[in-house]
């Protein structure tokens, strides 16, 4: 995802950079192989030209500070650069250097690496680095605020304790693996929903047997606890078992919502327990308000809506879906203020903030007026970018890693999922009136990109598996909360264009993470989830989507992109990955857009024929259900990349004036849809439509 927002974020961060920092200049001269500009003071754009690209930095004016061992810097990359070596000179010498590398970065992220052990004596006055960037003539990056500094103390206990985490992480992973493939021999059929009790049934393989129903509170990890808090004796002698619990229990200062939940069979033996079966979380929710099931009208949408001087495209586009960021975090606040609403959720107050809610009152109330469908995307800040900090520590996972732009929602930690669920069912609860008041949210994004979760949900260096047990609770708050208000309303997992391939170390496959997703449907309970996928071209600074090298059209390629969205049309209406075995799950290309390199007329045409080039592909696709165009307008905080339908707000000669893309988006699915492509055609180098289109099998 990219936004103005970051901008903002970044500024502020580079703004308070601690005055012991030694800055880090870039020199224009004796470079090699590669292109440098400075587009804004302490801002680089670097190109590679050859095969052996390098630049130098400015030589130190004085002696580094002591201890300022950590090379930090912030770069967007849309490529990965698998080897980044740093040379410490004079003199040059291969013995004087270390290598490391630099993930794909699509949004503006922080890089460190502590040198300490690598720099030896290198750091007097008049000394210099040279950065080399691989060997490929491609290779695009932009820097900034670069800079050397301390060991932060989060980065020195992670150090310490580096060992004892991954040792305690494995055992975890081994835990949840046997957990997820073990056939128990008791089962939880069904867990009921409504306005006062949890209805659990099941069946036990034995009768009589010290069996109980225990509670595991969505915070809590079923592998690792030694004790249950809350059980109750499944009765002697039946194999069938229904047991009907309070919804809420008084827990401390409040009523804990037992909605989050999920039930399992243990049995007791002596002071421990051993789970009888797989949990489950609620199948059946019992909704406040009868609202009817709204999908999209069309399939054409629009991405990151928010009210704004533009608001006449969302008539004028016959927009009928759009996604609205929501940073929960940059509404909840810790006290009561007279800027601040204070709300109740579970017979305890929250407070949250009266501008972010007018704001997002405003938006929504323009997109329901119109019947266009919403769906929310959840963004959780780390927590230095947080108005409240007390905030941004209980919501901020507590692996989160500086490198990341968001965090993964906390859900160690039986406060971080009360603010979180809170937060949800506000919104949740204001966005699903019957009366439309404040606007409507149909649909709910959980967080961003999590394949790349290192750069958009971060929580530290994860195994998959891993990563996906959290996020998988974080869907599950979602969902439930919102169907609280709302009996249709559904979770996404949001995904890149990276499928069963990534060059960032850091990275997850999208694929991987789908099947985790449908094991733990499958073990814990099937729930109505969909996919938010971002089929960007393989690169994002070119639109020229059809020249894809790591795009096939079977099960295991690299990249789903525009190129070969049939791929994804085909495995989500395959049965194994349908809700229950039989109902599609939503699919919405929820952030996608063709980049026009610049504003010249052959640059601005091939971004209008790409998005031709999809649509006349998707048009035909039944599995896909809505495309929201990413980005509205073109966003100096996008590393150069110019995706929108609209050139930049501040452009010199049309600020915020409509690119030839705006007007073939106008057109699709309308009758002048014809004539309004035929353009592409050739562009495209095809004579007919169907040529785009590919109908064969796949597997």
């Amino acid at each position: 995802m990219k936004n103005s927002f970051l901008s903002l974020i970044f500024f502020l961060t580079v703004s308070i950079a601690n005055a012991q920092e030694n800055p880090v200049r870039l020199v224009n001269d004796k470079k090699n192989d590669l292109e440098i500009t400075e587009p804004s003071p302490g801002t680089y754009q670097i190109a590679a030209t050859g095969p052996d690209p390098y630049l130098f930095t400015e030589p130190l004016k004085t002696d580094l500070d002591a201890g300022n061992t950590v090379l930090t810097f912030e770069y967007f990359a849309p490529r990965a650069l698998h080897v980044f070596q740093i040379f410490f000179a004079p003199p040059i010498e291969e013995s004087k250097s270390i290598k490391t590398e630099l993930g794909v970065r699509e949004g503006w992220t922080s890089f460190s690496i502590d040198l300490k052990q690598d720099m030896g004596k290198w750091g007097k006055k008049g000394d210099f680095l040279r950065l080399d960037f691989g060997t490929s003539r491609r290779y695009q990056i932009q820097m900034r605020n670069i800079r050397f500094r301390k060991p932060n103390a989060q980065e020195i206990e992670r150090a310490a304790n580096l060992e004892q985490k991954k040792k305690s992480e494995l055992d975890f992973k081994i835990k949840l693996k046997s957990y997820l493939t073990t056939q128990f021999p008791s089962s939880i059929s069904n867990v009921s929903v409504d306005e006062k009790n949890i209805e659990i049934k099941g069946v036990v393989a034995e009768a009589g047997k010290n069996l109980f129903l225990a509670e595991v509170p969505i915070y809590q990890d079923i592998v690792l606890i030694k004790t249950f808090e809350r059980i109750y004796p499944v009765t002697a002698g039946k194999k069938d078992f229904k047991i009907i619990v309070p919804r809420y229990v008084t827990v401390a200062d409040h009523q804990s919502d037992r909605l989050l939940s999920k039930w399992v069979v243990v049995e007791k033996m002596g002071n421990d327990f051993k789970l009888q079966s797989a949990a489950r979380y609620a199948d059946d929710i019992k909704s406040l308000n009868n609202l009817p099931d709204e999908k999209p009208t069309g399939k054409k949408g629009l991405g990151g809506f928010a009210a704004n001087q533009f608001m006449e495209d969302l008539d004028s586009l016959n927009i009928t879906s759009a996604t609205v960021n929501m940073w929960i975090t940059q509404m909840m606040r810790s006290k009561a203020s007279e800027s601040t609403i204070a709300f109740e959720y579970s017979g305890k107050t929250y407070y949250a903030d009266k501008r972010w809610v007018e704001a997002n009152d405003k938006t929504l109330q323009e997109t329901a007026k119109r019947n266009i469908v919403v769906s929310s995307i959840i963004l959780i800040d780390k927590a230095i970018n947080c108005p409240d900090k007390e905030i941004g520590e209980i919501f901020q996972h507590p692996d989160c890693d500086p490198s990341g732009i968001y965090s993964m929602a906390n859900m160690t930690s039986e406060k971080g999922a009360e603010y979180y669920a809170a937060a949800i069912d506000f919104i949740a609860k204001r966005y699903s009136r019957l009366d439309k008041k404040y606007g409507r949210v149909q649909s709910w994004i959980i967080h961003n990109e999590v394949d790349a979760g290192w750069v958009w949900t971060n929580m530290g260096e994860k195994d998959t598996l891993l990563f996906m047990d959290t996020y998988h609770k974080s869907m599950r708050l979602v969902q439930n909360i919102a169907r609280k208000y709302n009996p249709h309303a559904k979770a996404f997992i949001t995904l890149t264009h990276f499928w069963n391939w990534t060059e960032d170390k850091h990275f997850y496959l999208s694929r991987d993470l789908l099947n985790i997703l449908l094991k733990y449907s499958a073990v814990e309970g099937d729930f109505d989830w969909g996919i938010a996928h971002h089929p960007y071209p393989e690169s994002l600074f070119e639109p020229k989507s059809w020249l894809d090298e790591k795009a096939d059209f079977t099960f295991d390629t690299p990249l789903i992109t525009f190129k070969n969205i049939e791929v994804l049309n085909a495995w989500v209406k395959r049965p194994e990955a349908m809700y229950k075995g039989k109902f599609k799950r939503t699919v919405y290309l929820s952030e996608q857009g063709p980049n026009s390199k610049d504003y010249t007329p052959q640059n601005l045409n091939e971004q209008a024929a790409s998005i031709a080039y999809l649509w006349k592909k998707m048009q035909v696709l039944d599995g896909i259900d809505a495309y929201q165009f990413h980005n509205w307008v073109d966003n100096r905080g996008e590393g150069g990349l110019r995706i929108g339908l609209r050139r930049f707000p501040d452009d010199a000669q049309d600020p915020g004036g409509k690119k030839p893309i705006w007007y073939v988006y106008r057109d699709l699915d309308t009758p002048n849809e014809d004539k309004a492509t035929e353009f592409a055609k050739k562009i495209i180098g095809i004579n007919n439509w169907s040529e785009v289109r590919y109908n064969k099998p796949i597997r």
